[in-house]
């Protein structure tokens, strides 16, 4: 059996479709800045999406549906990935928040706490908060 066989088709749709989701975030203010695209590039390589993957994602962004995780501390983990594409190239602009308000909602986060979930996120990454950190603070 291979490494790849390891892995279900379900772990990577999750997989793509998180990538997707940093994408949309990403593409939401209509440029990918150099700092963004670095992000979606490591980003890509640890959730083993394929360069032609990536390139197809970006090019029907739209055709990826946003799948919440089915635990509180996965649903963390997609929000702190989320949060730094944000901040990424330091420019936080309200498309983007606008965005990751939704995301934050289709990822299974109650819509009346998105809000307030959108800038304890913001104010974690920009205290330097690692994944781990992160994660506490909402727990």
């Amino acid at each position: 059996m291979s490494f790849s066989d390891l892995y279900t088709s379900g772990f990577k749709s999750r997989n793509r479709d998180h990538f997707a989701a940093i994408v949309r975030i990403a593409l939401a203010d209509g440029v990918i800045s150099s700092e963004e695209e670095a992000f979606i590039n490591r980003t890509a390589i640890n959730l083993e999406i394929e360069e032609n993957e990536v390139e197809e994602i970006k090019a029907n962004i739209d055709a990826y549906p946003i799948s919440p995780p089915a635990t509180e501390l996965r649903r963390l983990e997609r929000l702190y990935d989320l949060t730094r594409m944000v901040l990424a190239d330091h420019i936080t602009d309200s498309a983007e928040e606008k965005l990751m308000h939704r995301l934050i909602i289709g990822l299974g986060f109650p819509s009346a706490d998105a809000a307030q979930i959108v800038e304890k996120s913001i104010v974690e990454i920009n205290k330097g908060s690692d994944e781990e950190a992160f994660v506490a603070s909402f727990l």
